[in-house]
């Protein structure tokens, strides 16, 4: 099984959207974000084309991000899943993947530090992160087994310029 790790792209800043006492979870990605992000994700179809499932935390950034990669594809199916929210343990995630063990490469769309985390686990077992995602960037992931942590193997890593100049 391979693992796309993908960050959500520039979204409106923190302090920008909470006057409006909406959640947090309702922050979209910005104009300029989206449009960056369209740009990268071309390259991450190229870089992954066999893509079968792109997973996503509920939150909108994300989501619209999943959207965006979705778009550039083939409509790829998107499914939400709680397992990706920011204060989701990795554990949470490795059981939602492996439920999907029937599929060859799965993305995952998501938030920092979580991301990071979640490849940190996925590659050496442990509960501290050594992986930083920013915001648009991405990863590749191997497990010769069932994922799990510890099993994966990194492939590559891609911040949100390089993706957009492999466009």
């Amino acid at each position: 099984m391979r693992l796309l790790v993908v960050r959500h792209g520039i979204a409106v800043e923190r302090e920008e959207w909470a006057p409006r006492g909406e959640s947090d979870d309702l922050r979209p990605l910005t104009r300029d974000g989206a449009r960056k992000m369209r740009a990268g994700a071309r390259a991450l179809l190229r870089l992954v084309p066999e893509l079968e499932l792109i997973a996503t935390s509920p939150l909108v950034r994300a989501r619209q991000t999943a959207e965006i990669v979705q778009g550039a594809g083939d409509e790829l199916p998107l499914e939400e899943t709680p397992s990706l929210r920011p204060e989701a343990s990795p554990a949470a995630f490795g059981r939602w993947l492996r439920a999907h063990r029937e599929l060859e490469t799965v993305a995952a769309v998501g938030h920092e530090p979580q991301l990071g985390l979640l490849v940190s686990w996925f590659l050496a077992g442990g509960e501290q992160s050594f992986v930083e995602l920013r915001k648009g960037g991405a990863c590749l992931l191997e497990f010769d087994a069932r994922p799990a942590a510890g099993r994966g193997r990194l492939v590559w890593l891609a911040g949100a310029g390089m993706l957009r100049r492999l466009r």
